[in-house]
């Protein structure tokens, strides 16, 4: 008897085919949103194609595991639409092959996609996001590239704004206007040239800007004056010139970010490392949180010897008496300019003690944060894997009942139904961040949601209900409303034969 059989090459041929195409469908409208979060990072810098090329691979890697979800969503969707709509998965079932053994290939198929995608996400994932933020992070150190237009004040160069009325085809500057803010706002210089270059230095760190018959005018602050021994109010200093040259500090060569600093983040890192991370770190935070609490009730509080000097007792007592005596009577024994001391005293302690206690509060929050984001990272690999067994066991159930294929329907109701699931996966994902919920309720929460629907969809689809019929809702409505007319009327038989019928006194 053969394992694989001649349906499940069919089913697995179709399937396979439009899973393939909506993959890549799907990496194409997420890179796309990515590219537009980051690109202020990527415009105007100048980037050589190489770059490019690695920025768009490890964009691509970050969006696989998002992307991998809806692509089963939608090719299930679609192929298990159309057979419906042929006619071909009523023959099926005519045959006596029922919806599960039809599901079985499919449903194998997406399994090994998932144990895949955690794999994915386990063992590429964190070395393409490494080197992804890396990459992001020098793109963003990076100066932009020197274009400066005409008839528009260019202020990419920091603390210098420049103005060009016009240009040569040679590259000639014409009309210049240049604020130098470099100094300081109250140091502010101003100089104009009728013409200039824009060069770079040998070693591309410094812009070289030949200006040529020009003047400029400089402010005069009050330590210049006083380095001059000049008393007379000057408001600037004009300076006319046929020559001068502006050196600029803007590096303009493209230097990497050592990824070494990421690899303790929690997106760097696998499962075993999230793991030992958590509980290395948890270790460190129970331990301090011990040392904490024992310090404060050891030296603050409890530990505090009765006749210390910090104690206030009246020299009156006797050796024995000091052991029992009453707050009341102690704090009356005392003159009033020693209460107020002892008050101001209890307030300073107690001020003291508050801040230690938030001090320490800071230092075990931090620890929690970073424990909460590795669990995050920790939840999240095997979250979007279970994800695309949730999704086929909607997508593939729900073809089958609204029987309908192509681009049109699937296309909407996948949109739709990805939109709820990454709204309530963002929901949960915040929770969680915030430490409103522990991490793993707020991971697994689209789970919780989407999989009873994906159950209920695959129970509606086994038994033929036509869920999605406008027909059948009529008629299910037609008989709640004659039921609850018969509930009503039975009530109200009920109600007349209680007051109708009374006994005689």
């Amino acid at each position: 008897m053969k394992v694989i059989k001649k349906i499940d090459i069919y089913l697995l041929r179709n399937f396979l085919g439009l899973f393939v195409a909506t993959f890549f469908i799907a990496i194409f409208i997420l890179l796309m949103q990515f590219m537009w979060m980051h690109v202020n990072d990527l415009v105007g810098k100048g980037i050589g194609l190489g770059v490019l090329s690695e920025f768009f691979i490890y964009a691509t890697a970050s969006v696989i595991p998002l992307a991998l979800p809806l692509a089963i969503l939608l090719s299930s969707l679609i192929s298990f639409g159309n057979l419906a709509e042929k006619v071909e998965l009523t023959a099926m079932k005519a045959a006596g092959i029922s919806l599960f053994r039809i599901l079985r290939p499919l449903a194998l198929a997406v399994a090994l996609l998932s144990v895949g995608a955690f794999f994915f996400s386990n063992n590429v994932l964190p070395k393409s996001q490494m080197k992804l933020w890396a990459l992001i992070f020098s793109l963003r150190q990076k100066s932009p590239e020197l274009q400066i237009p005409v008839g528009e004040f260019y202020d990419e160069i920091s603390g210098y704004h420049i103005y060009v009325r016009d240009k040569t085809r040679k590259g000639e500057l014409l009309n210049l206007m240049i604020y130098d803010y470099s100094g300081g706002f109250e140091n502010a210089k101003v100089m104009v040239a009728d013409t200039g270059r824009l060069m770079t230095s040998a070693d591309r760190r410094f812009l070289i800007l030949d200006l040529v018959q020009g003047e400029s005018f400089e402010n005069i602050n009050q330590k210049q004056q006083r380095a001059t021994g000049t008393t007379k109010n000057i408001p600037y200093r004009r300076e006319t010139f046929t020559h001068k040259r502006l050196i600029i500090d803007f590096a303009t060569d493209f230097n990497r970010y050592d990824e070494s600093i990421l690899e303790d983040q929690h997106v760097s890192k696998n499962v075993a490392q999230l793991v030992h991370s958590i509980d290395s770190v948890h270790t460190v935070a129970v331990a301090r949180s011990a040392e904490q609490s024992t310090k404060l009730v050891n030296e603050r509080y409890f530990g505090r010897d009765v006749t210390s000097s910090n104690i206030i007792i009246p020299e009156k007592l006797t050796t024995d008496e000091r052991h029992e005596y009453n707050i009341d009577s102690l704090w009356a024994s005392l003159s009033i300019e020693r209460q107020r001391q002892v008050l101001r005293s209890a307030i300073e302690r107690a001020q003291s003690y508050r801040d230690q206690i938030e001090y320490n509060a800071i230092l075990l929050e931090d620890a929690e944060r970073y424990i909460r984001k590795h669990e995050i990272e920790l939840y999240r690999k095997f979250t979007l894997a279970f994800a695309c067994l949730i999704f086929f066991f909607i997508g593939a159930p729900l073809g089958t009942i609204i029987r309908k294929g192509g681009l049109g329907a699937p296309v909407v109701i996948s949109v739709i139904l990805f939109i709820i699931y990454y709204i309530i996966d963002n929901t949960g994902y915040k929770m969680a961040r915030e430490a409103l919920w522990p991490c793993w309720a707020g991971m697994w929460l689209s789970s919780f949601i989407l999989l009873p629907i994906g159950i209920f969809l695959t129970y509606k689809a086994a038994t033929d209900s036509p869920l999605f019929n406008p027909e059948a809702w009529k008629i299910g409505l037609k008989k709640l409303m004659e039921r609850l007319k018969e509930q009503e009327q039975i009530i109200r038989k009920a109600y007349e034969n209680k007051y109708n019928t009374r006994s005689p006194r």
